[in-house]
């Protein structure tokens, strides 16, 4: 039965790689549904699925087998120019690694993104949101890690998508500088009214979520509502 919160609709997601002795079973048979504008975190360790999953819901990979729905439409059946589209419009991504370019300023970093978008904030604006105001015309190089992955996150933001996918987004940083990417997810998350999803191997991570869905072998193997969420403040690894 379908969650009608869902804003979308997994069934029997299948991701399989390689074939005979080298075949990889990435998801097998996943059923879930992703509630309008929840935080739901994704964890589980490497290799257990999680990142697939994000990829096809993102628009990113496409299934061996199952469907996604988004809004009532079926991704798995749409075109590669539909699914540029939806990228394009409807998600935000955030990845481990910043991927900004180092010859331009934080400020022109996120104003890429919105050259792009129908109604972007302006870049100002969505770095002021992560906290980085007086950071504007600071380069990559001038920033810390953290800082970078902010900036990141304004960038993803600054279209005003309706899908915000964080890949490990403290992956490669410290627990002072990870509270702070955490933190300013939240909060923009909050600000534009995005379905936040969170794929983390860190079970921390996990207490800011409404809804932590457990992976395994490619597997669901649990899906846990948090009764009472943690501010990100108050995360330490």
């Amino acid at each position: 039965m379908i969650d009608e919160r869902a804003i979308f609709h997994v069934e029997g997601l299948t991701k399989v790689y390689g074939t005979g002795a080298a075949e990889v079973r990435a998801l097998r048979g996943v059923d879930l549904d992703v509630r309008r504008s929840e935080t739901l975190v994704l964890l589980g360790p490497s290799g257990s699925g999680k990142s697939t999953l994000l990829n096809i819901l993102g628009g990113l990979d496409r299934p061996t087998a199952g469907h996604v729905f988004f809004h009532d439409r079926d991704l798995t059946d749409a075109s590669d120019r539909d699914l540029t589209r939806y990228r394009r419009e409807s998600v935000g991504f955030i990845f481990q690694f910043f991927n900004l370019i180092p010859s331009l300023t934080a400020r022109e970093n996120v104003e890429l993104m919105t050259e792009i978008a129908h109604q972007p904030m302006e870049a100002a604006k969505a770095l002021a949101l992560v906290g980085l105001a007086d950071r504007l015309d600071h380069f990559p190089a001038q920033l810390s890690g953290g800082q970078q992955q902010r900036v990141a996150v304004a960038r993803a933001i600054a279209k005003r998508p309706e899908l915000l996918f964080c890949d490990e987004p403290t992956g490669s940083l410290d627990s002072a500088s990870g509270v702070h990417v955490i933190d300013a997810i939240v909060n923009v998350s909050r600000e534009i009214g995005a379905t936040v999803l969170i794929v983390t191997h860190n079970a921390v991570v996990a207490d800011i979520a409404d809804r932590v869905v457990r992976f395994s072998n490619g597997s669901v193997v649990e899906v846990t509502e948090n009764t009472v969420k943690r501010a990100p403040r108050e995360l330490a690894w």
